[in-house]
């Protein structure tokens, strides 16, 4: 134990960390990180922290699943990852029954759903996603696949198996509370 510090500065120091959020996770992450030294010349003016933008382009063609064609994609331009700007919306409906997909999709019309390319990117950038997206399945609707039977789906993200997947919903299947849509706020 450290007789360089008082208890007094040291839960001064643990109440700013704790203000500005910090979980107990990432407080061990902090004590264990390498470069902690580097900290130190950011509060002497020697270095500054450069946030990473992460642009999502949600104007390419998407994936297509073997067998699928795209039937609708909504573009939605060049997304600044952000993930307090995502809406993870239910329809009154959904709320407290199934809504059929076909429905649900015409209640979604006109919102701002986004679309596969950000469920491509959040499985390529799996620390991006936000721990209270798990046990929900996550439902991209911007865009909608068609397989060769002629059945449209929907694809969704969704934490299972101790990982992040991917899956999709038939849209004349039923969709409930657990299955909200990704909206831009």
């Amino acid at each position: 134990m450290s007789t360089l510090y008082s208890v007094g500065q040291a839960n001064k120091v643990m109440d700013a960390f704790e203000a500005a959020g910090y979980t107990p996770e990432e407080m061990t992450k902090l004590q264990q990180f390498k470069s902690l030294a580097e900290f130190k010349k950011v509060l002497h003016g020697l270095a500054e922290i450069i946030v990473t933008k992460y642009i999502i382009d949600c104007d390419v063609h998407p994936f297509v699943p073997s067998g699928w064609k795209v039937e609708e994609h909504q573009k939605g331009g060049q997304l600044e990852w952000n993930p307090a700007l995502i809406e993870l919306y239910l329809a009154n409906d959904q709320k407290n029954n199934i809504v059929k997909g076909h429905a649900l999709r015409k209640l979604l019309a006109g919102k701002l759903v986004l679309n596969a390319n950000v469920l491509d990117y959040l499985l390529a950038h799996l620390e991006l996603i936000p721990e209270e997206w798990k046990g929900k399945c996550i439902f991209f609707w911007g865009t909608i696949y068609r397989d060769s039977d002629d059945r449209l789906f929907v694809r969704y993200l969704c934490w299972g198996g101790g990982g992040w997947d991917w899956g999709y919903g038939w849209l004349d299947g039923g969709f409930g509370v657990g299955d909200p849509a990704a909206l831009r706020k």
